[in-house]
């Protein structure tokens, strides 16, 4: 395999078939031989966000003591039976890495990484340093998005569409020389930002076989994109997962989004789960349960589409019948309104009754 000498300013666009046989080439190396310690394990891992309320919280709690760093998450998932964790791996103590690497081994865990793309020389140099970070301490897949934030409330125009992928594209080859060198991988996620061809068409401008996609399961809906569609889109690439599942109910600007235990909402998760095993037989599976309130998808009102040019009305039709015939069968749950101890109740109640139905739906166990 050639690849590594290549530079990123010689890189081309790859089509889809070679994307998959590089890929599927570079994961048979990693695995067999670059990270001989790396655990790879059937059973569901836990993304950080899921722990929205305990990740450095503000509030002391007997019962759900916070989060103050990846080694407490990392003990917590294994205590509740998870396989392994997605984390942020910015600002990580000096010594950290190595006491996760330690106690992952020991436990046969994975561990993926979540960094921040550099958007100039020096923001390189941090993500370098990060890079080798989560490397020392077994990480073999670092996911990343291109934009913090939402699609529709932080662009008002198609040309500051286009300015952020413009952006995006300059970073993403600032970053694929470190990427390539630590022969590490760097997932992307459609994070309400890409729809599903935009982002499968930035992967193949990339050209690169060590950037590919952290497939979430369900945020493209707030883009008005059916969730399968989505999932057949982006498993070519996919490298990481955000598993999670969604309610939706319609409301007068559009319609409600939320994430709810695994097999209470809409989406087929066995289906998914075994698309993305057919392309890529290592993915992990990454439980994304973010206990909040409803998100507003105001998909009926104008500020909506300044960001959404191109996107056919057919789109819109399509979701509002879906949200229609799968409404929740019950309110969205909220959670804004609950005391602190009681939220981080939910919350861990919300991540084990889905650990659950990963074991016993899903065949993670």
């Amino acid at each position: 395999m050639k690849a590594d000498n290549t530079s990123s300013d010689q890189s081309v666009s790859l089509s889809r078939r070679d994307f998959l046989q590089r890929s599927a080439a570079g994961v048979a190396t990693l695995s067999l031989g670059d990270f001989p310690n790396q655990f790879k394990s059937q059973r569901m891992g836990i993304v950080v966000h899921s722990y929205a309320s305990r990740w450095n919280a503000k509030q002391p709690s007997a019962k759900y003591p916070g989060f103050t760093n990846a080694l407490d998450l990392l003990i917590h998932c294994h205590e509740i039976g998870a396989g392994g964790i997605q984390t942020t791996i910015r600002d990580w103590a000096p010594g950290l890495s190595g006491k996760l690497r330690d106690q992952r081994e020991n436990w046969g865990m994975y561990l993926e990484g979540s960094i921040g793309l550099p958007h100039s020389i020096s923001e390189a140099e941090r993500f370098e340093q990060e890079v080798k970070s989560a490397k020392e301490a077994g990480a073999t897949i670092l996911r990343t998005v291109c934009m913090n934030g939402r699609r529709y409330e932080n662009f008002h125009s198609s040309e500051a569409i286009q300015e952020f992928k413009a952006k995006s594209v300059a970073a993403l080859q600032l970053a694929e020389p470190i990427i390539r060198k630590h022969r590490m991988k760097l997932a992307i996620e459609n994070h309400k930002d890409w729809r599903a061809d935009e982002l499968a068409d930035l992967i193949k401008q990339i050209g690169s076989e060590w950037i590919g996609v952290t497939l979430d399961f369900g945020n493209s809906i707030s883009l008005l994109e059916d969730p399968m569609q989505v999932v057949n889109t982006l498993a070519p690439f996919v490298m990481s997962t955000h598993v999670k599942d969604m309610g939706v109910v319609e409301y007068e600007d559009g319609f409600l989004l939320s994430e709810v235990p695994l097999g209470e909402g809409i989406l087929d998760l066995p289906k998914i789960v075994n698309i993305c095993r057919q392309y890529n037989p290592n993915v992990t599976f990454s439980l994304e349960m973010i206990t909040r309130d409803p998100l507003k998808i105001p998909c009926l009102t104008e500020e909506y589409w300044p960001a959404m040019h191109g996107v056919p009305g057919q789109d819109v039709a399509n979701t509002i019948r879906m949200v229609r015939q799968k409404k929740f069968k019950t309110n969205l749950p909220t959670v804004a309104h609950l005391s602190p101890d009681y939220r981080l109740a939910v919350e861990e109640e919300n991540i084990l009754k889905s650990l659950e139905y990963s074991k016993n739906s899903l065949g993670l166990a």
